[in-house]
This record gives structure tokens, C-alpha cells and sequence, in this order.
């Protein structure tokens, strides 16, 4: 599967240039385990009880960086801030001796996914070195960039793909090598996926692989608001210096391909009943009193004719397809590429939410985005909004259209399995 675009090469000076750095890393003796100090990334966390719970399993779990809790925004940075500096100074974490790249390794049952961390130079998206696919937030963003202000940190990598030969020769070849070799940490997470990090610090290696990026581009695969607060923080601070730079892992798709979901919404102030009556006839809607996995099954098929949504939230589910055509020629801009016209993202964000439901999109009083499908219909039923299910969007529409520079409506995808948090970390000040 082919996320980031075709194989062939760029010129070397505008391809990637990954770094090595000195991570910073838990030491194994001074909390409980490794997979107790991990985490999703910061944005996969939506529920209360699953951030009690992160916080609940070590009192050193990422999660009180990643996602620090307080009362107003400054005193969470300020409290992610000294807690990083605390444990700093606790030895709790501890700076590697050399500089470094890192091969990380993710295994999930038969699922396969190797890559290298580090700290890629930052360029913009005319540059044509790392490909954005989806529009940002800015207050998330803005959340983001004071967040790393406060801590000068890098707290967790971004996942980016690039596509490779296919051969084991490269950046492939010294990874495979690596693999071979006893891990720096090796843990398994609750969800069970095994976990396992190496240092790459010998010369010949490091070149190989920076040689071998620098004819590739990427694809942002996740991480589209962070990678926007680099280049912010970037533009603040005077070049050169470490904020030129961000923490990344790459994956090379021709060797591990990533799976691809969608990411959900839930808006909170619209409850079904009102939700189905404001459509009218814009759209066919069936009711299907079914468990969660047939419904999901009924949106596939009914996603392979066209746009389609599932909503939920009183019990049942509402299946909606064939949108009228005219609604949407009148509601969904003109001056894009018909494969970004017909998304379901589009259609949702242009026709739904804007035009029937009159939902701000970037207001998080109104949407939440989150990833997993059952906590979304729970939280729907719990609270009595309205929860949007979506049909995975196709991977090969994703590139070709970042390769046309046309951004996709925002948490169009979710890819992964995500880099789990808290395995390598990087400073900037240090």
C-alpha cells in the first residue's frame, strides 16, 4: 500500500534530512514498568476515565506532559513544565550519552511496523519535502505551541511515511540490522502490541540512512497540528537552532504498510431526533437495529456508492446515503479536485455540519474528533449528542491528492498503529 507517494527520487538537497539526537528516555529503575509510562499520542486520548487511568498506572506516565491537568492553560504548561524538570532532575528521565537515531519496532499479531525516529528538518509544504494531507485547527495548534514552549521539548514523535524500493537496501538495510541486535527497551502496552527501541549511533550507518532519506519525500501521516506548531515555533525562534528540527518517526510503506481508519465525530449540542429531522429529504436514512459490527458492515457497502454516515446516539443507528446531488453542487465548493468534492469528510463538513446542522467545525463545544468507534456511540448515548461514524477514506485518494497540494477536510484519517508516547522524547535545550 502506497501512502506517500511514488518511489522515485528528488534531488538530494530537497529531500528529508533526519537528524541524530540525544533522547531522553524513562530509566527502567525508577518507574514501575515501561509500558506503565506510555501512552497513545495526546489527541487519541478523548475519554476522562482512559486519561485517569494513564494517570493512575504510574505517577510518571507521559500523560502529565503529554496532557498535563489544570485549571487554565498557562498552569497546565507551567505544570507540564516543572514536571519534566523534576524528573530531569530525578533521574527519572535521563539523556542518552551520544547522539542517535532510533529503529522502532511495533508489532501488533501479525502486524508488522519498523522505523526510524529522529529530528527531521522542518520545511514548508511548497517545498514539496513533507506533504501535509489535512487542514488544522489553530487553536489546537496554538494549545500545542505553548505547550512546547513551556516544556522546550519535543514530547512525542510525529509518524510519517515516505515510500521506499521495496529492496533491503538503505535506511531498509540498517534497520533489519538493527532489528537483529538486543533492543534498548522491549515492552508490551495494554492494547498488546510489543514495543522495541535501538540506538543507531555508528558513523557508516547514520550515513546511510540520511543519504538515503535525502531522496525522499513524506507524507504526515499523523501529527498534522504538531507538525504545524513546529513550523511556528520555528518562524519564533531565530535560525540556525534546535527548533529548526522536529521529532519524527518515518516509515517506509513499501516494507510496512500502515492501516488507515477514520476518525469519528461527536457533537454534543445536536441530539439524533433533531439531527434526523433537520435533514429532511436531503439524504436517504434507514434505521438499523443492529449490533455496532453490522452496522458498521451496512456502511461499508452503502460507502462503496457513494457518501454515506452512520449516526447514533438513542440506541439505534441511522444509516445515511444518496445525498441529493443539487444540495450538494450548491454546498460544496467548486474550485477543488472532484476526488476532494465527493469525500465523505467534504460532504460532511460542507453540506452537514455547515449548511443542514449550522455546527462550527472548530468549536469544541459543539465536535469532538475520536478515533475509536465504540467510546464515540458511548459517549454519544451517555451524553445525548450525536455521534458520526465514517467509512475509511482510501489511501490512494490521500496521496494523490497531497500530491496535488490540495488539503483534505480536517481529521479526514486515521493512520497507524501511532508511535507509542513516552518511549524516546527530545529536548531542545539541553
Amino acid at each position: 500500500m502506497n501512502y506517500a507517494g511514488p518511489a522515485e527520487e528528488t534531488p538530494a538537497r530537497s529531500g528529508l534530512e533526519l537528524t541524530p539526537f540525544r533522547g531522553l528516555r524513562y530509566d527502567p529503575d525508577r518507574v514501575g514498568s515501561l509500558a506503565a509510562v506510555t501512552s497513545p499520542p495526546y489527541d487519541v486520548i478523548v475519554r476522562p476515565d482512559g486519561l485517569i487511568e494513564l494517570e493512575s498506572a504510574d505517577p510518571h506516565n507521559i500523560v502529565r506532559l503529554i496532557l498535563p491537568q489544570d485549571v487554565t492553560p498557562e498552569a497546565r504548561n507551567r505544570q507540564a513544565a516543572d514536571t519534566l524538570s523534576r524528573w530531569l532532575s530525578e533521574g527519572v528521565l535521563t539523556t542518552d550519552s551520544e547522539p542517535g537515531l532510533y529503529v522502532y519496532e511495533q508489532r501488533d499479531g501479525d502486524h508488522l511496523q519498523r522505523g526510524v525516529i529522529g529530528a527531521l528538518r522542518l520545511s514548508e509544504p511548497s517545498e514539496g519535502v513533507v506533504l501535509p494531507h489535512e487542514d488544522v485547527m489553530p487553536h489546537v495548534v496554538a494549545d500545542r505551541a505553548a505547550l512546547m514552549r513551556a516544556t522546550s521539548a519535543n514530547l512525542e514523535p510525529l509518524l510519517l511515511t515516505y515510500r521506499g524500493n521495496g529492496s533491503r537496501v538503505g535506511t531498509a538495510a540498517v534497520i533489519e540490522r538493527t532489528a537483529e541486535l538486543p533492543p534498548l527497551l522491549a515492552t508490551v502496552t495494554e492494547d498488546g502490541i510489543g514495543h522495541r527501541l535501538w540506538a543507531v549511533t555508528d558513523p557508516a550507518e547514520l550515513a546511510e540512512i540520511q543519504t538515503d532519506l535525502g531522496h525522499h519525500q513524506a507524507l504526515i501521516a499523523d501529527g498534522h497540528h504538531r507538525w504545524a506548531t513546529y513550523l511556528r515555533l520555528r518562524a519564533e525562534h531565530p535560525s540556525p537552532s534546535p527548533w529548526d528540527f522536529g521529532l519524527v518517526l518515518l516509515v517506509d510503506t513499501a516494507r510496512y504498510p500502515l492501516r488507515v481508519r477514520a476518525i469519528h465525530r461527536l457533537l454534543h449540542q445536536l441530539p439524533v431526533p433533531d439531527a434526523l429531522a433537520a435533514l429532511g429529504d436531503s439524504f436517504r436514512v434507514r434505521r438499523l437495529d443492529a449490533p455496532l459490527p453490522e452496522a458498521l458492515k451496512a456502511l461499508a457497502v452503502a460507502a462503496a456508492d457513494g457518501n454515506a454516515f452512520l449516526l447514533a446516539g438513542d440506541g439505534a443507528f441511522h444509516l445515511l446515503d444518496r445525498p441529493d446531488q443539487a444540495l450538494l453542487a450548491r454546498t460544496i465548493p467548486a474550485d477543488r479536485p472532484e476526488a476532494w468534492r465527493t469525500l465523505d469528510a467534504t460532504v460532511l463538513h460542507a453540506t452537514l455540519l455547515d449548511h443542514i446542522w449550522a455546527i462550527p467545525e472548530d468549536s469544541p463545544a459543539h465536535i469532538a474528533y475520536i478515533h475509536d468507534t465504540t467510546a464515540t456511540v458511548e459517549k454519544a448515548e451517555r451524553d445525548g449528542g450525536t455521534a458520526v461514524l465514517m467509512h475509511p477514506v482510501r489511501e490512494e485518494v490521500v496521496r494523490d491528492l497531497a500530491r496535488q497540494g490540495v488539503k483534505m477536510p480536517r481529521k479526514s484519517t486515521s493512520f497507524g498503529p501511532k508511535p507509542a508516547s513516552g518511549l524516546v522524547l527530545r529536548a531542545l535545550a539541553r
